[in-house]
């Protein structure tokens, strides 16, 4: 591989372009964004330090994909509009092929640039809206988010002119099988099709070769509050962007580390069943509560609260616990492709009934979080039902950003919390919970009652040799009483289920 050395333009060290396609490379010496040009290199400006990635992935770590070798040649960081941040990290191919690998919030996504040819139509960016499809050659996509990052740290060498600080539009498309797609509307478009991928599926080792990466990577960090002084800790420094001070209430920004006061929040004692800073197990994955938040909605005068609990894994990501009317359900990110606005969807070859739609406001906040919360904000919400599943939708609309977020909740049993959490005497539930399980004929109670029945049989057969034609007719009705009591009560329990949504199918006009 030919490397092209050449000296930067802002403090005169040297800077080297090792991979001849690369547009950009970032100094090591002043941060400072070199730009290869024809004659000469150019100073695009100085970058703020990149910071590290809960993921292990760093410059020169090496992987294969499709049985090609890959190496991590640069990285480039991005500001959501709502205050997330997420990395596109570039991998070189051989024959100097790039592929972009997206990091948000615990996934993964690996994309190549597509052609953009006069087959290719792409819609405009105006006219683009959530849920839309878009199609790109033979295959279907649906708009997850619209919006304007801004690029605002990177390192390495980049495929193309980067500049900090730069507005960038883009639109994010969900397709089947995992499929995924990114077009970017710059004085061009680009289009980017790939697929959600895993770092061991790229065959990437993240550990053993920087091993003063990795204590910095999982290390907590304390700082004093800029409003009372008081010590808090951040458990996820390089991602958080709001936290909450336990001392005076205060909510603060949280940016690249640093604290900023934003509003003290009404004092309000607060006592979670799961405290901050506790380490649960769900599925086999240790999770950290870093964060408690309280949502409502209200109907027909009526508030309706529940409490939400931000968990946080080191290489997944974030998941939710959620808590409502003492039900409980583990809540995960999900990539939904198709329409929704119906009584019906379908995911993963099951169909989801829609229980409930409205507005959903944070209450009250407690802890951090991945994106800059804060009270009163509001999502319109759809909630649809397969129990012991729930796929929710969440859409979001701001001045430079629209996203639609799909999550998949799985219903918990109160025991199971106990169990991962290692805490007792949780409540339990009064009623029926939207996604709770139905009752059951259990395998037992089918082979017991069958047996009986044959029992009854059996006698009347050997001990009558002439028809009864009433004692037949109550043995009927003896031996039926066991799964019409069921029935009975499998009917009452859906009818509890659906009594308070606005989609109730045994509602009456009454």
């Amino acid at each position: 591989m030919k490397v092209r050395s050449a000296t930067c333009p802002a403090c005169g060290g040297p800077v080297e372009f090792k991979t001849g396609s690369s547009l950009v490379t970032i100094c090591d010496f002043c941060q400072t964004a070199v730009a290869r040009g024809d004659k000469a290199v150019a100073d695009f400006g100085k970058v703020a330090d990149v910071g590290e990635t809960n993921s292990g992935l760093r410059l020169g770590l090496s992987g294969t994909f499709n049985k090609k070798h890959f190496f991590i040649s640069g990285r480039v960081r991005y500001s959501h509009p709502a205050g997330g941040i997420w990395d596109e990290w570039y991998l070189v191919f051989p024959g100097e092929k790039w592929g972009w690998l997206t990091e948000a919030q615990g996934k993964f996504y690996l994309m190549f640039e597509r052609r953009v040819t006069s087959k290719l139509r792409l819609p405009e960016f105006a006219s683009i809206s959530l849920g839309s499809s878009v199609e790109l050659g033979d295959r279907e996509f649906f708009v997850r988010e619209k919006g304007t990052a801004k690029a605002t740290s990177a390192e390495g060498e980049i495929p193309w002119a980067f500049r900090p600080g730069d507005d960038h539009r883009f639109v994010d498309l969900d397709g089947a099988a995992g499929a995924f797609a990114t077009l970017e509307y710059g004085k061009t478009t680009s289009v980017y099709v790939g697929k959600e991928v895993t770092v061991a599926e790229l065959g990437i080792d993240t550990g053993g070769a920087d091993p003063e990466s990795e204590k910095l990577r999982v290390a907590a960090l304390q700082l004093n509050c800029p409003h009372c002084a008081g010590t808090l800790l951040l458990r996820t420094p390089d991602e958080t962007q709001r936290v909450t001070c336990p001392h005076c209430h205060s909510l603060l920004d949280a940016r690249q580390g640093k604290l900023s006061y934003l509003q003290t929040l009404k004092a309000k004692e607060l006592n979670p069943i799961v405290p901050i800073g506790t380490d649960g197990v769900f599925f086999n994955n240790q999770y950290t509560v870093i964060g408690i938040m309280e949502r409502f909605a209200r109907y027909e005068g009526k508030t309706y609260p529940w409490t939400e609990y931000l968990l946080h894994h080191h290489e997944l990501g974030f998941r939710w616990l959620v808590e409502n009317q003492r039900h409980w359900s583990f809540v995960e990110p999900v990539s939904y492709t198709g329409r929704i606005g119906g009584r019906q969807v379908s995911y993963d070859g099951n169909t989801f009934r829609i229980f409930d739609r409205g507005v959903a406001y944070v209450r009250y906040v407690v802890g951090e979080f991945y994106w800059r919360v804060k009270v009163g904000e509001m999502v319109q919400t759809a909630d649809y039902i397969a129990p012991p599943k729930m796929l929710s939708i969440e859409t979001t609309k701001m001045k430079s950003s629209e996203e639609r977020n799909v999550s998949l909740g799985t219903y918990l049993r109160v025991e199971e919390i106990e169990a991962a959490f290692g805490i007792k005497n949780v409540a339990r539930p009064w009623g029926v919970g939207p996604m709770q399980p139905g009752p059951k004929l259990g395998t037992t109670f089918v082979l017991t009652w069958g047996s009986f029945v044959l029992l009854v049989f059996m006698i009347y057969a050997i001990n009558f040799t002439r028809a009864d034609g009433w004692l037949t007719i109550y043995a009927m009705l003896f031996v039926s009483l066991p799964p019409a009591a069921f029935l009975f009560y499998a009917h009452q329990f859906e009818r509890q289920r659906w009594a308070e949504s606005d989609y109730n199918p045994y509602a009456t006009d009454d």
